[in-house]
């Protein structure tokens, strides 16, 4: 069997699917080499996820791997939000097959991104390097630019 209990019962049961009106944060990745979509959204209360929805346009893994992004970071804080790492949710999952790995690093990066807008939108001040390790698009956006 290619994928965990786990992974099938997220991708036949997702958590936290749909999404909030006036979100405080949305984040949107996507890879177009395999044409997964996703897409965040954040509701934040006193610095903690309150609420936390999703959309994915994608696979399976994806689909689960996004409900289990949203899971691993309701009701945290933001700074526990952003340590949130493909690795854990690949874990959390009972792990992914290896081609489907990249499907845990675009749920990573949208939460991430949902996080940024958050900040961006309400003028708070970041550490760039939280949000990225120099291999996601948000840095290819400035290359070249100092």
């Amino acid at each position: 069997m290619l994928y965990s209990e786990k992974v099938m019962d997220h991708f036949r049961n997702p958590r936290n699917v749909g999404e909030i009106e006036n979100a405080d944060g949305v984040g949107e990745v996507g890879n177009a080499k395999c044409g997964d979509i996703m897409k965040v959204y954040l509701k934040i209360d006193n610095d903690m996820v309150s609420d936390v929805k999703f959309k994915t346009f994608g696979c399976g893994s994806a689909i689960a791997a996004s409900s289990m992004a949203t899971e691993m970071i309701k009701g945290k804080p933001i700074s526990e939000v952003l340590t949130l790492t493909n690795k854990a949710v690949v874990e959390a999952l009972d792990g992914l097959p290896a081609h489907k790995i990249h499907c845990s690093v675009l749920a990573e990066e949208a939460v991430k991104a949902a996080v940024k807008d958050y900040y961006d939108k309400n003028g708070i001040a970041y550490d760039p390097e939280k949000f990225c390790d120099g291999n996601c698009e948000c840095c290819h956006e400035h290359d070249g630019e100092e």
